[in-house]
C-alpha cells in the first residue's frame, strides 16, 4: 500500500466490509463513512439517543428514555471524556475526530439508502468530535444494571434484608455472554483458539458489526459497534486476539439525595458538608404527535439526579459512575488494540481501561495467554454496592484510585460466562454457573481442538438450571393414569435439552411459567405484588422492577434455597399446582413454535408480514436465547453475535451475526446470516484480498 493510496473498500461473499488505507487516521475515517453508509439510520437513531432527542422522531414511546439520557447528562459526559482526550491523548482524539469526518461525509448518502429516514421524515443530523464516545456510553449505561439497587431496596424494604440474596441472579436487564480460549497443549494446530458470544438484546440492525481495519501500521478483523470506531470487544490482529465478556461488576452507585429550593429559585442539594448549590437548567423534549414535554435537569456534588426532583417531596436519587466523575472512558485504548501484537501489548492497554468492565481472553501466536479484568471500580464501602446510600453521610463517599483488576493463569482453558469467577471480588450478582460448568464439560471431551469443532459448542442446550424443578416435581403425588401423571412422568424423563424441536421442551417451558405465576402470587411473595412499590420510579426501570420477571431469572434460588419467605412444602404445593394447570402434552408444538426470535427495532413495521425464526436454547443453556418464564416464550435476547478466533491461522477463524453486516432494508445482505445464526454455522474469516470484491466508489 503506498502512502498516496486511496481508501479502498472490499467485501466478502456475505458483505461484510473489508477497509484498507494509507494510515490509521484515513482508515477511521473510513470506517465511520462506511458506517454512514451501511447503517445510517441506525448510528442517526444511536446519536438521537445520546442527545436524548429520540422522540422527536420516534414519537411519545421514546420520551421516557429521552429523559433520563438528558437527565444522566450522557452527551455532556460524552464531551468531558472527549476534552480529556483532546488534553492528554490528542492523537486518540485526532483518530476519532477523523471517524467522524467519515461519517459526516457518508450521512448524505446513506440516509438515501435507509427507508426508515423517509419513513419519518427525518434528515441526517451533524456528528460532534464526541459522539461516538456518547454512542459507547448510552449503549453501556444500563449494562451494569444499576437500576438492580432498587429492586433490592423494594425486596428489603417488604420482605427483610434477609431476603435479598433470593434475587441475587443475572437479571433481566442484565448483558452477558460466553466465552472461552484453549491453549495450543489441547488443539489440533498447537496453537490457541479462542471462541464465545455475547448476549445482548438482539437489535435490528445488529449492535455488532464484522469489519476488516488494515492499513501500514495494522491489519485487524473484528466485531465494531457501528459508531464507534476500532474494534472494543472483539478482534484478531493476525498475532493476537481478544475477546470479553460482562465482569458483572458493580461500579455504578445511587445517592438518596436530598433537595430543596430556595426563595430565589436555586435548588440545593444536603452534602456532608451540609446544604449546597446544585447546578439545575431547563430543557425541553420534543415530541412527534404529541405536546413536548419539559425537564428539569439537576446534579448535585454525587452526580446527575435520574429519579425524582426537587419540588414533589418524593425519593430523589443521583447516579454516579467513573466517566462522569474523572471524564474517562478508556478510548485511548482502542487504537492501541490495535497495534497490539502480543498479548503482553494488549494487556499494558487495558490497564487503561475504563467502561464498561469486562472478563478478557487474550493470546498470541507465540504462545502467550491473557485472563484479566479490565475496567474502572471505583474505591468505596461495599454497602454501596447494595443498595441506594445517603448522599449526606461522609462515610459513602469515593476515595481515590481504582479497585485492583484481578487476573489468572491459563493452564489449559479459561472459561468466562459472567460467573462468579474471577471477578467475583468486584461484583454483588452474578449468573448462575451452569453455562460456564458446562463449557468446561464439554472441553474435557477432546485435547486436539479444532475450529471448526469450537463451532458446536455454541449450540448446547443442555439445561442444568431445570434441576431443582424437577427435583420437586419428583415429590408430587399424583394418581398414575391422569393427565397430570403422564405429563409427570414425561418431564422426569426428559433429557433436559432445550432443542427447537422438542416437544417436552415446551411442556417443561409451560410447567416452569405456571410455577412462576404460583410463587407470584403466594402469599410470603405477596408484598412484592403490584405496581405501587415500581410509581415512584421512571418507567425506564420497570424491566428491573417487575415482580415476575424477576421471580422468573431467580426461580432456581426460589426453589432451593434456605427456609425463608418459603418453606419446602410451599414449593412442592406451588409445583403440584402448577402440574395442574398445564395443558395435555400430546396436545404441545415444539419448542421453537413458541420460542421465537423477536428482535428489538426503533422503527417497527418497516418489514410488514416478516415473520422470525424460532430457536433452540433457553436462559441458562449455553445456546444462551433468553425468554421471560411466565411473560414470554419468545426470545429478545441471544447471541449478538459468534466467533472463533484461530491463531494457528486466522484465515481458518469463523464468525457469524444474527441478520447480516447490511443495515439497509431489502439489501442481499440485510438477513442472509440469519437462517446460518439459527441453525449454529459460521462463515469464514476472509483475509486474502484476491477472493474479495473490490467495491465501486461511491460519492461522499
Amino acid at each position: 500500500m503506498g502512502i498516496g493510496m486511496r481508501d479502498e473498500v472490499y467485501r466478502d461473499d456475505w458483505g461484510i466490509p473489508h477497509l484498507r488505507a494509507a494510515g490509521a487516521r484515513e482508515l477511521a475515517r473510513a470506517q465511520g463513512r462506511n458506517a454512514a453508509l451501511d447503517r445510517a439510520w441506525q448510528i442517526e437513531v444511536e446519536r438521537h439517543r445520546v442527545q436524548g432527542t429520540t422522540a422527536a422522531f420516534l414519537g411519545p414511546d421514546a420520551v421516557e428514555w429521552d429523559r433520563f439520557a438528558r437527565r444522566a447528562r450522557l452527551d455532556d459526559t460524552a464531551r468531558r471524556c472527549f476534552e480529556r482526550l483532546e488534553r492528554l491523548a490528542p492523537e486518540t482524539a485526532d483518530w476519532v475526530r477523523s471517524y467522524v469526518d467519515g461519517v459526516n461525509a457518508g450521512l448524505g448518502e446513506g440516509d438515501g439508502l435507509a427507508p426508515e429516514f423517509a419513513a419519518v421524515g427525518l434528515a441526517p443530523g451533524t456528528w460532534r468530535p464526541w459522539t461516538p464516545l456518547g454512542v459507547w456510553l448510552s449503549t453501556h449505561i444500563l449494562f451494569a444494571g444499576f437500576p438492580t439497587k432498587l429492586w433490592r431496596e423494594e425486596v428489603a424494604r417488604r420482605l427483610g434484608d434477609g431476603s435479598v440474596e433470593l434475587f441475587a441472579t443475572d437479571g433481566p436487564g442484565t448483558s452477558g455472554s460466553n466465552g472461552w480460549l484453549v491453549t495450543g497443549e489441547r488443539t489440533a494446530t498447537g496453537a490457541p483458539i479462542i471462541a464465545g458470544d455475547p448476549h445482548r438484546f438482539i437489535e435490528d440492525p445488529g449492535v455488532y458489526q464484522q469489519i476488516r481495519l488494515a492499513c501500514p501500521e495494522f491489519d485487524v478483523v473484528g466485531l465494531a459497534v457501528p459508531g464507534v470506531p476500532g474494534l472494543a470487544h472483539f478482534g484478531h490482529t493476525g498475532q493476537v486476539a481478544w475477546a470479553i465478556t460482562n465482569a458483572m461488576a458493580d461500579y455504578q452507585d445511587l445517592y438518596r439525595e436530598r433537595l430543596r429550593r430556595t426563595p430565589g429559585g436555586v435548588v440545593e442539594a444536603l452534602g456532608p458538608d451540609g446544604w449546597e448549590p446544585a447546578a439545575a437548567h431547563t430543557e425541553t423534549i420534543d415530541v412527534a404527535g404529541a405536546d413536548a414535554v419539559t425537564v428539569e435537569i439537576v446534579e448535585t456534588g454525587r452526580g446527575p439526579v435520574v429519579i425524582g426532583d426537587p419540588d414533589t417531596g418524593a425519593e430523589t436519587v443521583s447516579l454516579r459512575h467513573p466517566p462522569r466523575v474523572t471524564g474517562e472512558l478508556g478510548f485511548e485504548v482502542l487504537p492501541a488494540m490495535l497495534r497490539a501484537r502480543t498479548v503482553d501489548e494488549l494487556d499494558a492497554a487495558l490497564d487503561r481501561w475504563v467502561e464498561p468492565i469486562n472478563v478478557v481472553l487474550a493470546a498470541d501466536t507465540t504462545g502467550g495467554t491473557l485472563h484479566r479484568v479490565a475496567g474502572h471500580v471505583p474505591l468505596r464501602p461495599a454497602a454501596n454496592r447494595l443498595r441506594l446510600v445517603p448522599a449526606w453521610d461522609p462515610a459513602y463517599a469515593w476515595r481515590d484510585g481504582r479497585a485492583p483488576m484481578p487476573r489468572e493463569k491459563v493452564r489449559g482453558s479459561a472459561v468466562m460466562a459472567n460467573q462468579r469467577g474471577i471477578a467475583g471480588p468486584l461484583g454483588v450478582e452474578f449468573a448462575p454457573a451452569h453455562r460456564a460448568d458446562r463449557i468446561r464439560e464439554l472441553l474435557g471431551g477432546s485435547a486436539r481442538w479444532t475450529a471448526e469443532e469450537m463451532a458446536d459448542l455454541h449450540m448446547d442446550t443442555r439445561l442444568a438450571s431445570a434441576r431443582p424443578l424437577l427435583a420437586l416435581l419428583a415429590q408430587v403425588t399424583v394418581q398414575d393414569g391422569t393427565e397430570a401423571g403422564r405429563l409427570r412422568d414425561r418431564l422426569l424423563r426428559w433429557d433436559r435439552r432445550m432443542g427447537a424441536d422438542s416437544t417436552d421442551a415446551t411442556m417443561y417451558a409451560a410447567l416452569r411459567a405456571e410455577v412462576v405465576h404460583r410463587l407470584a402470587a403466594h402469599p410470603a411473595l405477596a408484598p412484592l405484588r403490584g405496581s405501587a412499590h415500581t410509581d415512584p420510579y421512571p418507567e425506564l426501570f420497570r424491566p428491573w422492577l417487575a415482580t415476575v420477571p424477576r421471580i422468573a431469572y431467580a426461580l432456581e434460588g426460589l426453589l432451593t434455597g434456605p427456609a425463608g419467605p418459603l418453606t419446602h412444602e410451599d414449593r412442592v404445593t406451588a409445583v403440584a399446582e402448577a402440574l395442574e394447570r398445564v395443558p395435555a402434552g400430546d396436545t404441545a408444538v415444539p419448542w421453537g413454535e413458541l420460542h421465537r426470535l423477536t428482535p428489538w427495532q426503533s422503527l417497527p413495521g418497516m418489514n410488514p408480514g416478516e415473520t422470525w425464526p424460532g430457536l433452540a436454547g433457553d436462559h441458562d443453556c449455553v445456546l444462551s436465547t433468553s425468554s421471560v418464564p411466565g411473560v414470554t416464550d419468545g426470545s429478545a435476547r441471544g447471541p449478538a453475535a459468534r466467533y472463533v478466533w484461530d491463531l494457528a491461522r486466522r484465515e481458518d477463524s469463523l464468525w457469524v451475526v444474527p441478520l447480516g453486516a447490511s443495515g439497509i432494508p431489502g439489501d442481499t445482505h440485510h438477513r442472509d446470516q440469519l437462517p446460518l445464526w439459527v441453525r449454529g454455522e459460521l462463515v469464514p474469516v476472509v483475509t486474502d484480498w484476491n477472493l474479495l470484491h473490490r467495491e465501486e466508489e461511491r460519492q461522499g
